[in-house]
C-alpha cells in the first residue's frame, strides 16, 4: 500500500512537473546513447551564462524519479540555473553509476564530462560554475566527480551516499580543494552511516574532506531548530572552514535519519523535514566558482581574447591572444588528461595525432595570468 501511495504521489508532481521546460534528449558516449533530462527556468534567456548542476539518481532509480524526488525546479526558477538529471546505465537490470567500482564498466566521468560540452554547445553555461549532487549511489558518484573531475565540477554535495573503500586514498586525486557537502541519517539502512566492508563511515568521508581540503579540523556546530516534531528525526549542522582557497566542508547528521531526501514532502517519519536537502545544496553551492578555487581566471577578466581557430579543426591550429604575450600552452582531453604541452610556441601547432572529440586549451600569457578555451578536432 505504501509502494502504491508513493506511486500515485510521484505521478502527480509528474502532472504538475511537465507544465514546466524540461527536455528529454540523449548524446551518444562510449559507444552508446546516454539519455538525460534538463530542465530550463523560464526566466533563462540565454544571454548570461549560467550555472548547471549534475543532479544524479541512486542505484534502481532513474533520471525522472530523481528530477521529482530532489524537487530543484522552484529553486531555479527563482536563482536562474539549469539543472540535468542524466540516466546511468544498466547493471544486472538495474540503472547505476560506475563510481570507482570498477574501470571494466562504462565510464561515467567521461559521459559527465561530455554531457556538460554537449549542454554547453546548446545552452550558456557559465563553466565555472558547474556542481553535482545526487542521491546515494548518485552521492558516491559526486564524490567520484570531486575525486576524478575536479578541473570541472566546482563543489559538490552527496545525499545518503559515500565513498568506496576501495576508491579511498589511492584512486582520489584531486587538483585543488573541492568544497564538499554530505547529507546523512544515523539510521539509514542501505548506506549505514557506521560505514560497512564495502563504504567508508560517513564521519570518515567528512574528515577526508576536510583533511584533503586543508579545513580547521573544529567545526562551528549548531543544532538544527526541530520545526518537524512529527518526522522521526532532528538534524545537526557542522561547518569545517577555512580551508584552502576559502573551501569549507558542511555535515547535516540527521538523527534517526533514514535513506531519504530531507525535504521531501512524502518521505514519511524517517524523512527530515527540518531542513530543505535542495535549499541547503544550493546555498552552498552558490558561494564557489571555479577560478576561485583554482586560481585560473576567466578570458574577460584579462581583458584579453583568446584566438583558437579554425575551429572545428582537422590537423593543424592557431592560436592567438590579444594585449598579452603567449608563453605557452596545454590542451587536455574531456577527463583532464594533458594530451599536447607546448612551451616553445609555433603556430600552426599540429593536432593531426589526436581523436575527434572536444578539447580544452589553456594558455599562459607573460603576466602569468592563465586563459583557458574549448574547441573541436573533426
Amino acid at each position: 500500500m505504501k509502494k502504491y501511495l508513493f506511486s500515485t504521489l510521484l505521478l502527480s508532481l509528474a502532472a504538475l512537473m511537465y507544465a514546466q521546460t524540461t527536455i528529454v534528449d540523449s548524446i551518444f558516449v562510449g559507444g552508446q546513447y546516454r539519455s538525460y533530462r534538463v530542465y530550463v527556468p523560464a526566466i533563462y534567456t540565454g544571454a548570461t551564462a549560467r550555472p548547471l548542476i549534475l543532479n544524479l539518481h541512486g542505484y534502481t532509480s532513474n533520471a525522472q524519479q530523481q528530477q521529482l524526488y530532489s524537487n530543484f525546479m522552484p529553486i531555479a526558477d527563482t536563482a536562474n540555473f539549469l539543472m540535468v538529471f542524466p540516466n546511468g546505465t544498466y547493471s544486472s537490470g538495474q540503472r547505476f553509476w560506475n563510481a570507482g567500482i570498477s574501470n571494466t564498466l562504462v565510464n561515467d566521468i567521461a559521459f559527465l564530462s561530455a554531457l556538460i560540452d554537449s549542454l554547453d554547445l546548446t545552452y550558456n553555461i557559465n563553466l565555472n560554475r558547474v556542481y553535482s549532487t545526487g542521491m546515494s549511489n548518485g552521492g558516491y558518484m559526486s564524490h567520484t566527480l570531486a575525486c576524478e573531475l575536479s578541473n570541472r565540477i566546482t563543489a559538490i554535495a552527496s545525499v545518503t551516499g559515500s565513498i568506496f573503500t576501495t576508491q579511498y586514498g589511492s584512486y582520489c586525486h584531486p587538483t585543488r580543494p573541492v568544497p564538499v557537502m554530505q547529507i546523512h541519517g544515523t539510521s539509514d539502512p542501505t548506506v549505514p552511516y557506521t560505514g560497512s566492508s564495502t563504504s567508508m563511515p560517513v564521519d570518515s568521508v567528512v574528515k577526508y574532506w576536510v583533511t584533503k581540503n586543508g579545513c580547521n579540523p573544529t567545526a562551528a556546530f549548531n543544532n538544527v531548530p526541530n520545526t518537524s516534531t512529527t518526522d522521526g528525526c532532528t538534524a545537526e549542522h557542522y561547518v569545517y572552514s577555512g580551508g584552502l582557497s576559502g573551501s569549507t566542508v558542511e555535515l547535516f547528521k540527521i538523527i534517526g535519519g533514514l535513506h531519504t531526501w530531507p525535504g521531501f514532502p512524502f518521505g514519511g517519519s524517517g524523512t527530515n523535514m527540518d531542513i530543505n536537502a535542495s535549499v541547503e545544496i544550493w546555498r552552498f553551492f552558490n558561494k564557489y566558482t571555479l577560478s576561485a578555487l583554482t586560481g585560473v581566471h576567466e578570458n574577460e577578466s584579462l581583458n584579453a581574447s583568446l584566438l583558437v581557430y579554425p575551429n572545428p579543426a582537422n590537423s593543424t591550429l592557431h592560436v592567438k591572444l590579444d594585449n598579452y604575450a603567449l608563453l605557452s600552452l596545454e590542451i587536455s582531453d574531456v577527463l583532464g588528461k594533458v594530451v599536447i604541452s607546448e612551451r616553445t610556441l609555433e603556430n600552426p601547432i599540429s593536432i593531426e595525432n589526436l581523436k575527434s572529440g572536444i578539447y580544452f586549451l589553456s594558455a599562459k600569457a607573460d603576466n602569468g595570468a592563465v586563459v583557458k578555451t574549448k574547441f573541436i578536432k573533426e
